[in-house]
């Protein structure tokens, strides 16, 4: 990550691919310790191009498989999820419901006080949203892919870019039905 930053300023958008190695403390066992990933870097982006990015690749990646690979997505829809290339269609073709933080953490709180939804995990604001949440505003509230920004400073990463408010920095995740969090950025400070 450091070298694509510096190579970014000197080439503009620049990516890397491979090994990444977790270094903060991560509390979901659907986070890998040590896993490969796409990391692209933008000189002089902030976080709503970097919403943008996420979400036109994401589009792009799940347009790809629905073109190119059928027979693999027929091979999945008989014996692994019956669901998966209407959910890749849905990626493809749906604009993407972006919330912030603290908009995604009342409308859950809501959901509670109301009876309609119950979770092992409390919502409250200042704590990282869990699996059970993030899959409950996309297969539930929302009803598709959504990226919630601007989260609590302490729920994110150190190099992340303090907002104007003082209390969330300018990160996002973005969030799939049926897997939950499947693309996490920032902008960084100045």
């Amino acid at each position: 990550q450091l070298s694509a930053e510096n190579l970014c300023c000197a080439l503009g958008d620049v990516y890397t691919f491979g090994p990444t190695f977790r270094a903060e403390t991560s509390n979901t066992s659907r986070h890998l310790a040590e896993f490969w990933m796409v990391e692209p870097e933008m000189a002089f982006a902030d976080l709503r191009d970097d919403m943008d990015c996420a979400e036109a690749f994401v589009r792009h990646c799940a347009r790809a498989v629905l073109e190119e690979r059928p027979s693999d997505l027929e091979f999945f829809e008989r014996r692994v999820d019956k669901d998966v290339a209407a959910r890749l269609r849905q990626l493809a073709e749906q604009p993407f419901t972006r919330i912030p933080y603290s908009e995604a953490v009342r409308a859950l709180q809501a959901e509670v006080d109301s009876g309609s939804a119950a979770f092992e995990f409390e919502v409250a604001w200042g704590k990282e949203l869990q699996t059970e949440h993030e899959k409950w505003l996309t297969d539930r509230l929302f009803r598709g892919p959504v990226i919630v920004h601007d989260f609590p400073k302490d729920c994110k990463a150190f190099y992340m870019r303090v907002n104007d408010d003082g209390r969330t920095v300018a990160a996002m995740d973005v969030l799939c039905p049926g897997i939950g969090e499947l693309v996490g950025g920032s902008q960084r400070e100045e």
